[in-house]
């Protein structure tokens, strides 16, 4: 049985699409920077596809049109058309080096990701003061 017009049409669109997104387009190519830290694109990728299609009939009984193509060998006339889509958006970087693994996102809730990132140091610092204030007053206390 032959094959019908349309799924050549979803066929190519869908080929088509397949040439475009691959693992790359989420997860671009690694860059070494000269500290010997890794950066990595991080991207978001979304597709879109939609095909249609119809057969047209020349004279008002179809039924008898179809039957006659179909003794004759002959296809019903098609009309048709597909199409599709991708979007992609960057998403942030991965940084890998120094001992650690961090994403730097893109978006505008940047500073609030980098001071999550930051607090554990933030608290471990106010925690080394103080302690060193704590130390400094025992040495007070024994001077006395």
């Amino acid at each position: 049985m032959a094959e019908h017009p349309i799924e050549g049409l979803m066929k190519t669109a869908m080929e088509s699409i397949k040439e475009m997104v691959d693992v790359n387009t989420i997860v671009g190519d690694p860059v070494e920077t000269p500290d010997g830290s890794v950066i990595i694109p991080v991207s978001r990728v979304a597709c879109g596809f939609a095909a249609g299609g119809g057969e047209f009939e020349s004279g008002s009984d179809r039924n008898q049109q179809k039957q006659d193509q179909q003794q004759d060998g002959t296809s019903i006339p098609f009309g048709g058309g597909s199409g599709a889509g991708v979007s992609v958006q960057p998403v942030g970087f991965l940084v890998v080096g120094q001992g650690q693994i961090r994403l730097l996102p893109v978006d505008g809730n940047a500073m609030v990701d980098r001071l999550i990132d930051v607090a554990p140091q933030i608290l471990s610092q106010i925690q080394g003061m103080f302690q060193r204030g704590n130390k400094k007053r025992e040495e007070e206390k024994i001077q006395c």
